[in-house]
């Protein structure tokens, strides 16, 4: 048996949905009230007997005003375990009506309040217990986390207690024994509070940094790829922590432990083979057997990570992954208006992974006998099965690398064949809701991927996504989190305008347009406006005006995603080598050096942050001069993009702008009216550049740690 394990730590605020009679708010509490939210997890449990509220502080004031414990239930619409404990409890008349009767009921979506289920994840974390979804917690009416746990049977098994047994003992303590509630309230609150305080430190040089990456090298499995043990996540912020390492350090092992990585996954069944895109993690530890879920985020980063490493390699598996994902992400998760959704659910029909797997009768009755050969030696394919009696594709044991040109010609057949019979399947669930900090790890995906493989059509649907981001979700210099059903809700939290920063970077980089480097300003002000720790630097996940948190966390750990953090520091060094605004360098350093004191025994989960003090002492600004639209100006991009550079900071300027002052090659012109690039490396800028040729010479050798001539 397997829980949703915990893969992300995220943030926001709500919206309430309530109903409004002249001036005031009136809620029948006495019912389910989740039948107006636009949450497809909300909607799920709409119609179930329990009486499920949406979080709001009326239905906390409602708590308070009954004195009844609250319990939370948190999960999202993806999660095969919430579906099993909706099925056995919250569907069952007796268990809803034990709820009922003991407890005020709140579902959320951790997915569109992130923050709370950071929270509260972290509070069972103090408790003693594993995190994962469904998350189930007991709350005082006041919103404070005395007890919990994740999933519960209806009735015990699996070494769990049954869920009837636990409401009876949660209320009977909550009312008879009130000195034990307040004692863990008080402890756990102190705990939470206790992990917001600082341990400053210096910030990490590079040879420090250089020293934790190879250290890392003795977490990974090097015989399956990823870190050792199971269940196995991508951890795609980790890799590219370990393969910057390596490229600056030319520590072939470390090299060898990402593509290793890549390789499993991209050949195992974590690996969609058919409609392409990979899920959120494998149960085991070959990357075999996924669960079955794909999420938008996961898949944004590893595209980026494929890019990165297919500029190094030249592997042509990575180039395949990165267009079959990107093609999966355009075909089926694009909504109306050109943004993405979230994710694509475990379950269909009841089952897990019932879409996705095959039983080697079915692909015989598709393919021909020859072809049913060549398939089956390369999909892995049995009567036996190799999972629950059912064939997960995947080509871990035909091994790592592409076949020849006219296998792979054929296989794409065989592919399509079996794709057209699989799509009349009924399809899992799909969350169509628009998140922003996901969205936005998508268009950067999209940028670095069009600019590396020269697909323009990609720019486009990044820069359509951005678009709808900035002026669905966006108000003036504010951000909102999530967009569903016509409505665009929850206050922004920091990785919504983290990873919108981020975008809008890659975007300037790219096309030059200062629209989207005062974007990233005007967000940046934001951040440090709204999230900012005054006391102690760093970055809080809400936004100070956030009244329903018991206590604002602060994020520096990377789980799925990168923390909110490190990518702040991030685009704080890119935005000082792109202005030589020193704002942004005395930020960056102040939280790097506020979580400098944990870095040196937490970093192997804190590679965002490692990522960012290595951009801010090891920035290469490039800055080319050439007319907009020109043959030439496409010349010089594309020669920086087929580099593996990740401290770039590229400025494009036409003939009537120039740097700030503070830029090292400011002042500095073309050359006899050619198109001209300079490359700069702290102060100190190369002689101009004008050949295409020499200037793809000098990129590669910096990218090989060699001084060019």
């Amino acid at each position: 048996m397997w829980l949703c394990p915990i893969d992300a730590t995220l943030k926001g605020n709500p919206e309430r949905n309530q109903t409004s009679l002249g001036q005031h708010v009136i809620m029948d509490f006495g019912r389910n009230n989740l039948g107006q939210e636009t949450s497809p997890y909300l909607l799920q449990h709409q119609t179930n007997p329990v009486h499920w509220q949406p979080w709001s502080e009326q239905v906390l004031a409602a708590a308070q005003a009954a004195n009844k414990p609250v319990l939370l239930s948190v999960g999202y619409a993806a999660c095969h375990w919430c579906h099993v404990m909706a099925h056995e409890s919250f569907e069952d008349p007796e268990i809803a009506a034990l709820m009922n009767d003991l407890f005020i009921n709140i579902k959320l979506d951790r997915e569109e309040r992130p923050d709370l289920d950071a929270l509260y994840q972290n509070a069972l974390a103090l408790l003693g217990q594993q995190g994962g979804w469904p998350l189930t917690m007991f709350l005082t009416p006041k919103g404070e986390p005395f007890w919990g746990g994740t999933y519960f049977p209806k009735h015990a098994k699996y070494g769990r207690p049954g869920f009837d047994d636990v409401l009876n003992s949660i209320a009977n303590i909550y009312n008879s024994e009130p000195e034990n509630v307040a004692h863990n309230v008080k402890q756990i609150n102190t705990a939470l509070m206790r992990m917001n305080t600082a341990r400053s430190g210096d910030v990490p040089l590079l040879e420090t940094i250089d020293e934790f990456g190879k250290s890392c090298l003795q977490l990974m499995d090097l015989e399956n790829g990823g870190t050792k043990g199971a269940p196995k996540f991508p951890q795609p912020t980790l890799l590219a922590f370990l393969w910057r390492t390596a490229a600056r350090t030319r520590d072939e092992n470390l090299q060898n432990a990402v593509t290793l990585t890549l390789d499993r996954m991209s050949q195992g069944g974590i690996y969609d083979h058919l409609g392409g895109g990979y899920a959120r993690y494998s149960v085991d530890d070959q990357w075999l057997v996924p669960h079955f879920e794909k999420m938008l985020y996961d898949n944004a980063l590893l595209i980026e990570m494929l890019c990165d490493a297919w500029r190094v390699t030249a592997n042509p598996l990575y180039a395949h992954r990165i267009e079959e994902t990107i093609n999966w992400i355009l075909r089926e998760m694009r909504v109306s208006g050109g943004a993405f959704g979230a994710s694509l659910d475990a379950d269909s029909e009841g089952e897990e992974g019932k879409f996705y797997v095959w039983d080697a009768s079915e692909i015989s009755g598709l393919l021909n006998t020859a072809d049913v050969s060549l398939f089956n030696r390369y999909y892995d394919v049995t009567e036996a099965g190799n999972w629950e009696g059912h064939t997960i594709l995947n080509r871990t044991s035909s091994g790592l690398t592409l076949a020849d040109h006219e296998a792979e010609a054929a296989l794409s057949n065989m592919r399509q064949t079996l794709l057209a019979t699989r799509d009349k399947r009924i399809r899992p669930g799909w969350d169509d809701k628009v998140l922003t900090d996901w969205n936005a790890m998508a268009i950067a995906a999209l940028c670095e991927a069009a600019m590396t493989f020269r697909r323009s059509e990609w720019l486009d649907y990044a820069k359509l996504a951005y678009n709808f981001i900035r002026k669905t979700l966006g108000n003036n210099d504010t951000l909102l989190h999530s967009y569903r059903a016509g409505r665009a809700q929850h206050a922004g939290m920091l990785e919504d305008y983290a990873h919108m920063i981020r975008a809008a970077l890659r975007l300037f980089e790219i096309s030059g347009s200062a629209s989207y480097l005062r974007d990233a300003i005007s967000w940046a002000e934001q951040v440090e406006n709204q999230f900012v720790d005054h006391k102690q630097g760093g970055y809080f996940q809400s936004a100070a005006n956030s009244n329903d948190l018991v206590v604002r966390s602060k994020p520096a750990t990377d789980g799925a995603v990168p923390s909110g953090n490190g990518i702040m520091v991030q685009n704080l060094a890119r935005l000082y080598a792109l202005t030589g605004d020193q704002r942004y360098q005395t930020r960056a350093e102040t939280t790097l050096a506020c979580f400098g004191g944990r870095l040196r025994d937490q970093f192997p989960s804190m590679p965002g942050l490692l990522l960012g003090a290595e951009m801010l002492q090891n920035t290469v600004q490039i800055v080319i001069l050439a007319s907009v639209g020109s043959a030439e100006l496409y010349a010089m991009r594309r020669a920086v993009f087929a580099t593996y550079l990740p401290n770039r900071a590229l400025t494009i300027l036409g003939d009537e702008h120039d740097l700030p002052q503070n830029h090292p090659a400011f002042g500095k012109t073309r050359i006899n009216g050619k198109a001209t690039a300079y490359i700069c490396r702290g102060p100190v800028c190369s002689a101009p550049i004008t050949d295409i040729d020499a200037l793809g010479k000098y990129l590669d050798e910096i990218a090989k740690g060699e001084d060019p001539a």
